[in-house]
């Protein structure tokens, strides 16, 4: 088994409007792929969340372009991704006979951090 090296990069959406729960559906599917097939799964879901986290990965690609001059872009894959929970906003809504009702509005923190594989050809 080949050793994997740390973490090359690091790239995070903050305070995103949507549910983490619904963010999580999406990240769960690209965690452990390699970037180019997660970039290639988020263009393919139909999920109102999965341009925001394609535009994080390819974010951390950047930043991993950035950080290091030989860096091969066809090694790296998503080390971790994960999404925490913003602040929640509470809101009022009207309800009958004059009462109401609170919700939230939830935010979500989506954090995708990239590694490089030392063989390319590893799964």
């Amino acid at each position: 088994m080949a050793k994997q090296a740390t973490n090359l990069a690091k790239a995070e959406a903050r305070y995103i409007r949507v549910s983490p729960q619904k963010a999580r559906l999406v990240v769960d599917m690209i965690r452990g792929r390699q970037a180019g097939d997660a970039i290639n799964i988020l263009g393919a879901t139909n999920k109102r969340i999965a341009p925001a986290i394609e535009k994080v990965l390819r974010s951390a690609i950047a930043n991993a372009e950035n950080k290091s001059q030989d860096v091969d872009v066809d090694r790296l894959y998503v080390a971790e991704a994960y999404v925490n929970e913003g602040p929640r906003q509470k809101r009022i809504r009207p309800a009958p006979m004059g009462r109401a009702y609170r919700y939230q509005r939830r935010a979500a923190h989506i954090v995708v951090k990239l590694g490089e594989r030392e063989e390319a050809g590893e799964e």
